[in-house]
């Protein structure tokens, strides 16, 4: 076994969307002020333990939930995630539902995406240090199976697959446009997880996205989504998201044993050494440091 491959403790970064602004419960809880060299990212963390194993909690739209999916700084996001030390990171989500079979209520481990966002920064890389990542299979299986077992053990339902359509926002899908997404092969809809999995996987961080079903989007005739029920559904099922997290933490070995992602960057950077642009090199040290040595 490499020294890379050596058992290292679990450290979970949870990005709260909406409904989950307060937290998943951690027990003794700090909040800490973490700096970006990408901007400001939506909130302090607040860190802490659950289970002994310890989590760090990101709001992804800012206390009191100021910030709209478009405006969200995903990089600094993620680039602080990775700074406090995560190994790895759940996207809690309100989604809408494509498909009779994922009824509000029920959760979703997403496992596919497609990314319909624009004008977003959708990479830590660029001029001066280009790198190419594999996305083909965007989620951590590992964390998805955990977070759908935690589920079941807490007998919600939860669907353990799901494709995941990522708009633009901030308004709710044309009822033309939620039954195209229907013919692409979508079973879910929102607007924050691209370019939240992309980035996650530039800085070599396992993700998954587990996310709570709120309304039928606008494909069903006389129904659209209405941000009042959006709001009830939350409020009934919080809880319930934070008891899976709770007996996922429960439920982790002792200790980590690597992933395949945790070494996503290792053929990716295309730029020759000598011609890398210095500064971005110092901005990408927390994300990519280990292969820009």
């Amino acid at each position: 076994m490499s020294d890379d491959e050596t058992p290292v403790a679990w450290h979970i970064g949870v990005i709260g969307g909406s409904g989950l602004a307060e937290g998943v419960g951690l027990e003794n809880a700090q909040q800490i002020e973490v700096a970006s060299p990408f901007g400001l990212p939506s909130a302090a963390v607040t860190t802490g333990t659950l289970a002994g194993v310890r989590f760090t909690f990101l709001p992804r739209h800012g206390a009191g939930h100021t910030v709209p999916p478009s405006a969200v700084n995903y990089r600094a996001n993620i680039d602080v995630l990775k700074r406090c030390g995560v190994t790895d990171v759940i996207a809690l989500s309100a989604i809408g539902s494509l498909t009779p079979a994922m009824a509000p209520g029920h959760f979703v481990a997403v496992d596919q995406f497609i990314d319909r966002t624009q004008g977003r920064d959708n990479s830590f890389f660029g001029p001066g240090l280009v790198a190419h990542v594999s996305l083909a299979d965007p989620i951590c299986p590992r964390l998805r199976a955990g977070l759908v077992d935690a589920a079941k053990a807490e007998e919600a339902t939860v669907h353990d697959s799901g494709c995941y359509v990522a708009i633009e926002g901030p308004q709710f899908s044309t009822r033309a446009e939620s039954r195209m997404y229907r013919k692409w092969g979508g079973d879910v809809i929102g607007m924050t997880g691209m370019p939240e999995a992309r980035l996650a996987r530039e800085a070599e961080l396992p993700y998954a996205l587990f996310g709570m079903v709120t309304d039928y989007d606008s494909w069903r005739d006389g129904e659209e989504a209405d941000v009042g029920e959006i709001l009830s559904v939350m409020r009934r099922n919080v809880d319930l998201a934070r008891k899976v997290m709770q007996r996922l933490a429960a439920s982790l070995p002792g200790t980590r044993s690597a992933s395949p992602i945790d070494r996503a960057l290792d053929h990716a950077v295309m730029t020759a050494p000598a011609a890398r642009d210095a500064i971005l090199v110092a901005k990408l040290q927390a994300v990519a440091g280990r292969v820009l040595k």
